[in-house]
Order: structure tokens, then sequence, then C-alpha cells
């Protein structure tokens, strides 16, 4: 019983005495007014301590400080974000400062901003001075590598077997080796001057501009591609005679790095985009010298087809320019009610005679073949049955079935005019321009 009213006793006395110390720290009366001057006297003394570490930098003589309470504010205008950034750091690194607000912008005065101008171009112009012997050795360098590429591009031996077949791909391909070699040489030149990050720069950049100009000059870019393959397959040859998408027929006069070049038969010229000449079917006449003709004669249906076919076919061996082998030869193409159509087909040596020419001239003779024989054609009105009217007679002519030549002097000029870009001339192994 005793211990326990001496415990609660001593309880009591402790709860009492934390009560009073409490008390007291609340009603506490706040620092005297002899302790401000203190205060404000080391904030000043911070304050004028700060500006003479201020002051001692010639770029920062406009920037004004002030110390509250062990923080410094600064204020002004400087020239450069650098001398902003050097404010702060000696603001922050002053014994006693707790804090620093920068509020210190750049000068807007036009002297200022001229005068800073003026000290980065300067200091560039002197970091340039200091570097040319590096700059002369990196561009002797690019030089160097530039003239081992051209050198390797001319002298290597696989190079004769592709020029064998294709001189515009042998230029291709030494160009290509040339600038292998000169872009390493460039590599090394920059990481001679420390620019090796630039590399990296400039090949994004270089990709993202490819990219837009790859969109931007899709057509440009499908056509060169377009004449490098037609290069390789070779499906013509300056001269030849050839059909292009089943509407433009001409000779051909030279194949560039964007167009086919072609003399219609009119004499005049046309330019295909390679890419449309490389999607298309190409007719090429002159590939193969033998070429056939035909044409269709309709006969009445009571003449005598087998006396037509006779006699057309005996018409077509007497003509010069049509050939013994393949041998000529006719078919009846059709049977109508009023009349039949007789086919007949003959072969021509391109290179020794013209397949129009000849063509005329074989329709003319089996007409007459038909009309001395009787044999009468659809559409013509039957003899009189009293007096027999004698068959039309043919007057002689001068028959010329030899090869057509009009255009070849037109031809050859403007072969002659495209031959720097002909990437189908053996003599030209020229890159594309």
């Amino acid at each position: 019983m005793t211990r326990s009213l001496f415990a609660r006793l001593a309880l009591a006395f402790t709860l009492a005495l934390a009560f009073q110390a409490a008390s007291a720290a609340v009603t506490a009366p706040a620092p005297s007014a002899s302790l401000r001057p203190a205060i404000d006297a080391q904030d000043q003394l911070l304050g004028r301590r700060l500006e003479a570490r201020l002051a001692s930098q010639p770029t920062l003589h406009d920037v004004e400080a002030s110390v509250v309470n062990r923080t410094a504010l600064l204020h002004g205008a400087v020239v450069t974000k650098e001398d902003i950034e050097l404010a702060g750091a000696i603001a922050a690194q002053t014994q006693g400062i707790e804090k620093v607000e920068n509020r210190v912008e750049l000068s807007t005065r036009l002297s200022d901003r001229f005068e800073v101008a003026m000290q980065a171009v300067t200091e560039k112009l002197v970091r340039l001075v200091a570097a040319t012997p590096l700059l002369l050795i990196a561009l002797a360098l690019v030089l160097l590598f530039s003239w081992i590429g051209s050198m390797l591009s001319r002298r290597m031996r696989w190079m004769a077997r592709v020029h064998s077949n294709n001189p515009y791909m042998e230029g291709l391909l030494r160009r290509i080796v040339q600038w292998a070699i000169t872009l390493i040489g460039i590599l090394i030149a920059l990481d001679l001057l420390g620019a090796s990050s630039l590399v990296g720069a400039v090949l994004g950049s270089a990709g993202v501009i490819g990219l837009v100009l790859g969109f931007a000059f899709k057509d440009i870019a499908e056509n060169y591609i377009a004449g490098i393959l037609l290069s390789l397959r070779r499906p013509f040859s300056p001269g030849d005679h050839v059909v292009v998408d089943r509407v433009h027929e001409g000779r051909v006069v030279a194949l560039t790095s964007r167009t086919t070049l072609l003399m219609t038969m009119d004499g005049n010229q046309v330019a295909l985009p390679n890419a449309l000449v490389f999607r298309s079917v190409v007719l090429n006449y002159t590939e193969n010298p033998k070429r056939r003709f035909d044409f269709v004669v309709p006969l009445d249906p009571n003449a005598s087809v087998g006396d037509a076919q006779r006699l057309g076919l005996e018409a077509l061996r007497g003509i010069e320019g049509v050939l013994p082998d393949p041998k000529a030869s006719t078919l009846i193409s059709e049977y109508l009610h009023d009349q039949m159509k007789v086919q007949y087909m003959g072969w021509v040596d391109q290179h020794k005679n013209s397949v129009q020419r000849v063509r005329s001239e074989a329709m003319r003779a089996v007409k007459a073949a038909l009309d001395r024989n009787g044999v009468r054609r659809a559409g013509t009105a039957p003899p009189p049955a009293i007096l027999p009217t004698p068959a039309p007679q043919e007057h002689p002519m001068h028959v010329d079935t030899s090869a057509d030549k009009e255009i070849d002097k037109q031809l050859a000029e403007a072969q002659r005019k495209s031959e720097d870009q002909n990437l189908l001339d053996d003599k030209n192994p020229s890159t594309p321009s």
C-alpha cells in the first residue's frame, strides 16, 4: 500500500513539472529587439562580401547582390549565359550563404550583343588558325585516299570481264570503288580532327534526307534504276526496230540514264521513261532477221478456192524478197455466206528487204494472178454472159523491195548526238548523267 502511494505521488509530480515546462515554452517571449541589429548586420556583412567577390569578375560588374536571412538575391544584366551561371556559382560558394535566388538576365543592349558575336567569331578564327596544320594533314589524307581509289578502280583486272558484257556497269562499279575508298579517307580525317561524333550526325541526317528525296524524286530514281537494269538485260540494241507497250514503234536511238530514245518510222523522236520500257512488253523485230507477213483476199463464194490458193502461191514465189525457206503458205481464214477469206503468208529477210514493200508487191501480184485466171473476188461484178470481158491488164512498173533506208541518216545523226550518254554503246563506259 505504502509503495503504491509513493508511486502515484511521484507520477503526479512528474506530470506537473512537464505541464509547467510546456506552458513556459508557449508563453516565452520573441527575441528581443536588441538581437535584430545583430542579425541584420550579419546579412549586410554577407552581402558586402558577396558583392566584393562579384565585383572581382570583369563580366559581372552590373550584377547587384543582397542577403536576407542568409538567402542571396542576385539582380542585373550580363552578356552571356555563362556569366549568369558564374554569378550563381560565386553566390553559392560564399561562406554563410544558405540559398541563392539568381534573377540575373541577359543584356538586350545592341552593343553587348554585337560584342558577344564578335568575340565568338574571333575565338573561332583563333581556333581555326591554331588547327590549320591539322586541317592540312586531314585534307592531304582525303586527297591521298581519293587518288588511291582512282588508281585501284582503273587497275582492277576483273573489270575486263564486266567491260566485255556491259561497259556502263564497268564505269559504275569503278566509281563506287573510288567513292568507297574516298569515304574511308574522310572518316579517318574526321577522326584525326576529333570530329568523329560528327560522322554519326552526318549519316543520320543523310538517312533522313535520302528518305525525303526518295519520296520526292521517286520517278527519277525509278527511271534511273530501270536504266541500269535495261543496260544489263539489253533487250534491244541501237538501231533495232522495236514496239514498246504495243503502242510506241520505232528504231532505237539510245538508252540514257532516265529515258529510252526512239525514232518513229515517220522520222520523229520520242523519249520513253525507262520505267515504262522496263515494265512493258518489248517487241523486237530486228532480233530475228526473218519476219513473216500476211494479207487476206476475200473471194466470191462461187470462186474456186483451190485455184486461188495455187495461183497466189505461184505469184508469191516469183516476188523478189520472199524467202524459199520458210516457204510461203496459204489457208482459208474465214467462211461467210457472202465471201470466203483466203490468207496468204510469206517470209522476208529484214536485213535485205523491206517487209512492207514486199507485202505490197505480194498483194499486187496475187490480185493480178487471180484476175488473169478469172478467179473472182468478193464484191466484184460477174462478167457479162454474151461477151466475155478481158481481165484488166497490169501496167509494168519498177518494183523495189529492198530494205527501208529512208530514216537511216536521221537515225545516225540522232545517235551521234546522244553518243556521250548512250548506255548501249560498247565504246562508252561512262557513268550516267
